[in-house]
């Protein structure tokens, strides 16, 4: 195939991609038939088949059983504000940007110890095996799925203390900066990092997508001194949200 030249099921596919975008094939309209892609397009049936393929793989149509395949409703992305922490009567992050962004959120929570394996041991320094309060949380946006986060705490830093559970005891809820703060741990830099990936299928699951959706990753650690007090990993179903980043120009 010569250099630039599109197999057959993309260039299908990107002629129907165009049609979704452009409303002429707008949401819930059923897609043309694999027979009729074969015949408007002059292709086999195997390519009309990876075409429609790519489509789902893309979150652009869906498949209803028994009745055909439809162009999904497409929703307006909204915005997920990362600005760097505000000291806010001790308000955690998600409930400021909340505040900030005029939204409805609410969110759940579970934690329970566990011991760090070789991936978050390295982000946290500390040895595979040590022990870890691990939470996890699923956040909701007027009752909506939006975002999933687990955190890992070393209990080397928070055990026995009043703030060994992130929300729970006189701090629960009140964020990491402030929590560390109040037994003596002053947090100074906090990174990110942020990529995308296929999403998981209980991720997917738990936040009302389809299989093959993708999904962005806030890889977050918490800093005091250079040592790392907290990591968390942020899962935001990219065609629902975009980051959006302010930060200070110092």
């Amino acid at each position: 195939m010569p250099f630039g030249e599109q197999p057959a099921y993309l260039r299908v596919a990107s002629d129907l991609r165009e049609k979704i975008v452009n409303g002429a094939l707008p949401p819930h309209t059923r897609l043309p038939s694999q027979a009729r892609i074969r015949q408007e397009y002059g292709v086999s049936d195997t390519v009309a088949l990876e075409a429609r393929k790519v489509l789902m793989a893309e979150g652009l149509v869906e498949g209803r059983s028994g009745s055909g395949t439809y162009v999904r409703e497409r929703p307006v992305p909204r915005r997920i504000a990362r600005s760097g922490y505000r000291r806010e009567g001790g308000v955690d992050p998600f409930r400021q940007e909340q505040t900030a962004e005029g939204a409805r959120g609410t969110w759940e929570s579970r934690s329970e110890q566990e011991e760090a394996g070789p991936e978050i041991a390295g982000r946290l320094g500390i040895e595979p095996g040590d022990r870890v309060m691990r939470t996890r949380y699923l956040y909701r946006e007027a009752g909506e799925p939006m975002m999933l986060s687990t955190s890992w705490e070393p209990l080397a830093v928070t055990g026995r203390s009043p703030v060994m559970l992130p929300e729970e005891g006189p701090l629960g809820g009140c964020g990491v900066v402030d929590r560390m703060a109040a037994i003596g741990v002053v947090v100074d830099n906090v990174a990110e990092e942020v990529g995308a990936r296929p999403g998981l299928a209980e991720e997917l699951l738990a936040l009302g997508g389809v299989p093959g959706h993708v999904v962005m990753v806030i890889g977050r650690t918490y800093y005091a001194s250079g040592r790392a007090v907290e990591t968390a990993d942020v899962v935001v179903p990219a065609d629902r949200y975009r980051i959006a980043y302010h930060l200070p120009v110092r």
